[in-house]
């Protein structure tokens, strides 16, 4: 059965950006929704940001703890040139070499490039502090409300973790 994925939508100083899950425990927050508030060319701030060496360590580990199928081999060769002038990354070369799960490249209409909830934070400390204190503030609001409206869906995390 394919789940239907769930999606919210976030404030941060007037800008909205979405967030989807599958699963109710990892939470994909649009990487393309935060780089807006940077720039009118998202894409670009994505890649930009995904060129510094701290970033490729930060994506590595955190696929090293939450995907078993990670190819590491690859991850050291973009490790490796990671910082240097002539690096250039996509999210989707990224996702292709590695295998990687914490980033989702969506085309389409309602498509963009998406982070667990994890990595996008990460992403939103590189755009702005202040932005992503916002970010968090409405995060912690959507939280707290579905706890209160959905109060089912800490029992079926609960249930499914066991």
């Amino acid at each position: 059965m394919v789940k239907k994925p769930v999606k919210e939508t976030i404030h941060a100083k007037g800008m909205d950006i979405t967030i989807y899950t599958e699963d109710f425990q990892n939470e994909y927050i649009s990487l393309t929704d935060i780089a807006r508030y940077k720039s009118d060319e998202p894409k670009d701030v994505i890649k930009n940001w995904m060129r510094s060496k701290d970033t490729i360590e930060f994506l590595g580990l955190w696929e090293q703890l939450h995907n078993e199928k990670f190819k590491g081999v690859e991850f050291d060769s973009f490790r490796r040139q990671a910082g240097s002038n002539a690096f250039t990354l996509s999210p989707q070369k990224w996702i292709d070499n590695t295998s990687a799960i914490g980033i989702v490249s969506r085309s389409g209409r309602s498509g963009g490039t998406f982070a667990h909830s994890d990595i996008a934070f990460e992403f939103a400390s590189w755009i702005s502090a202040e932005f992503k204190l916002y970010i968090i503030k409405d995060y912690k609001r959507l939280k707290n409300d579905e706890a209160a409206d959905f109060p089912w869906v800490g029992i079926l995390i609960a249930r499914s973790q066991n």
